[in-house]
């Protein structure tokens, strides 16, 4: 983020040209709330650490935290990093809008992905 100025030239173009842009490991690292004025992101993703943690603690209200402002900043969120039926519910609960992690799928080559994708979807 040294060129900030730069970073949000580019985040605008790949925006005009329709992709949408999130803030992953939100909460942990370089991310901060100035980037969500000054860049034009879609989405904020949940740092896997957090929600590893979900439960113990006040962690459950970091979460709820976060997704506060993503709602005040009209941005969605992902939640990666979920393991455990336990955790999904807990983040449905919350007002997570997408989840990822191993409880969903595992990393996948290519031709399992789509094998993956042209399957049913299985019954809850």
């Amino acid at each position: 983020m040294n060129d900030a100025e730069g970073v949000l030239a580019k985040v605008r173009q790949l925006r005009r040209a329709g992709l949408l842009i999130s803030i992953d490991d939100f909460g942990t690292g370089f991310s901060s709330l100035n980037y969500l004025r000054r860049f034009s992101v879609s989405s904020l993703k949940i740092d896997q650490s957090f929600v590893r943690d979900l439960g113990g603690g006040s962690t459950g209200g970091l979460i709820h935290a976060i997704l506060g402002i993503a709602r005040s900043f009209e941005l969605g969120t992902i939640a990666e990093g979920i393991e455990t039926p336990a955790q999904d519910e807990a983040l449905s609960t919350l007002g997570c809008d997408l989840m990822q992690g191993y409880l969903f799928s595992r990393p996948l080559t290519t031709a399992a992905l789509i094998d993956y994708l042209a399957a049913p979807p299985p019954i809850a």
